[in-house]
């Protein structure tokens, strides 16, 4: 177990690179169990995630490559193979006939529900555990459920398990009830091998499921409508595996403009995915903040960390993102003036304000709004994680602060964000990882 150790009050400057995206990662893994043979992902982020899902995948007979030229590395002993040259995951599926995803790995990553479609599709049969993960909210799979028993599978729900089978997916017209990232994804790789047309109406319209209609279509699936609400996948008798570079983390990017906009200074932001960041991009030069497009996916941030008080609204995309609530708030609690954010997206995503309030915030939560009354100064503190964006909330406002804080259960950091503590120092933050007593 971590902790970091962050002495706030240094301004930031420098460059630093964005990874792949975690959230566009996790699907396009699951997609391998589409077709047998040998995978090249490019981009993929070392992440806690993506060892867990690298994990489920070898039990389901999808095997990443290792040799002497492989590095490993994981957390919480969850390791994967990444070539030591560039970065690429090399994965090969062998065509077994597995079709169980357990518990022991399931529980610990809500994104091992894109299991369900895709063993479906290909397999005929899945038996996939009910995820668990971050407690930010409830995230029900009945959407899933509902979705794939229109197109025909038989499922059961019992003992912690969704059992489900079929002869052939058949294509259906799916409206979902909720916008839904996860079942959007799940039905169109369900799709992609199903006998006839699916159309997904209300489909979300996020960044990564259009990486992963990308990454299908180069498989040789049939889909338009990707990055609407209207989606439509002609099935195919077969795909093919595929060479695929994963899109940058427009998450991993807007927390580093967050940290540059609370803590001040100036620094270029390298490979930021710029078109997809629209709303928290306009959000934080509302605040004051200076965003300059450099062009290339290049951003320069500018802050004295004097900002105006700034209201936002979780929204699905293309909205102000749920995964950058946290961060938002933390720049939010030294800004001149009374902000209001609205979280519409989960119920339960505010428990980082609790240990933004140690550290000096003076947040009032009612119901799915916070108000947040800018103060002149936080203060260092001991504080806990309570999920993986809550995490980087925490670290922005430890940045932002006078004297020193703690910040604890940084497992949760490690799920989503590759060696965030030496990119905050390659900015010039006093920060580093210690064990926790």
């Amino acid at each position: 177990m971590y902790k970091l150790i962050i002495k706030g009050g240094a301004k930031l400057s420098g460059a630093v690179s964005v990874g792949g995206a975690k959230n566009a990662s996790l699907p396009i893994l699951a997609a391998t169990l589409l077709a047998e043979g040998q995978y090249i992902l490019r981009n993929v982020p070392k992440l806690h995630d993506i060892g867990t899902m690298s994990k489920l995948l070898s039990q389901l007979d999808v095997q990443a490559e290792c040799d002497k030229n492989s590095r490993f590395c994981g957390t919480d002993g969850i390791d994967i193979c990444l070539s030591s040259v560039n970065g690429d995951l090399l994965l090969t599926n062998n065509g077994g006939a597995r079709c169980e995803a357990l518990y022991e790995v399931v529980k610990t990553m809500r994104a091992s529900i894109l299991a369900l479609g895709p063993l479906l599709a290909k397999r005929s049969k899945a038996r996939v555990s009910l995820p668990g993960g971050c407690a930010i909210g409830e995230r029900p799979v009945d959407l899933h459920i509902s979705a794939l028993e229109a197109m025909g599978a038989d499922i059961k729900v019992s003992h912690g398990y969704i059992d489900a089978e079929c002869s052939r997916l058949k294509g259906a017209d799916i409206t979902f009830k909720t916008i839904t990232v996860t079942g959007t994804e799940n039905i169109m790789m369900a799709a992609v091998l199903a006998d006839g047309v699916t159309v997904l109406q209300n489909a979300a319209q996020e960044p990564e499921i259009v990486d992963l209609a990308n990454f299908l279509r180069r498989m040789g699936a049939k889909i338009t409508g990707d990055g609407t609400h209207c989606i439509q996948i002609e099935g195919v008798d077969k795909l093919r595996p595929a060479d695929y570079s994963v899109m940058p983390d427009r998450i991993e990017a807007g927390t580093f403009l967050c940290a540059v906009a609370g803590a001040g200074g100036g620094a270029v932001i390298t490979g930021a995915p710029v078109a997809e960041m629209k709303a928290l991009i306009s959000s934080l030069k509302s605040a004051g903040v200076k965003i300059t497009d450099k062009g290339g996916g290049d951003l320069f941030v500018e802050s004295d960390g004097v900002l105006n008080a700034t209201d936002v609204t979780t929204m699905p995309y293309p909205g102000f993102p749920t995964d950058m609530q946290a961060q938002f708030m933390a720049v939010m609690t030294k800004a001149v003036g009374t902000s209001l954010i609205n979280e519409t997206i989960f119920e339960n995503r505010f428990m980082h304000v609790a240990e933004l309030k140690r550290m000096g915030a003076d947040i009032t939560v009612k119901d799915s709004s916070a108000v947040v009354r800018g103060v002149k100064e936080l203060s260092g503190a001991q504080v806990m994680a309570s999920d993986l964006r809550a995490s980087a909330g925490l670290v922005i406002a430890a940045l932002m602060a006078s004297n020193t804080s703690e910040v604890q259960r940084i497992y949760h950091l490690d799920r989503g964000y590759e060696d965030f503590e030496k990119k905050l120092a390659l900015l010039g933050a006093d920060i580093k990882r210690v064990k926790a007593s």
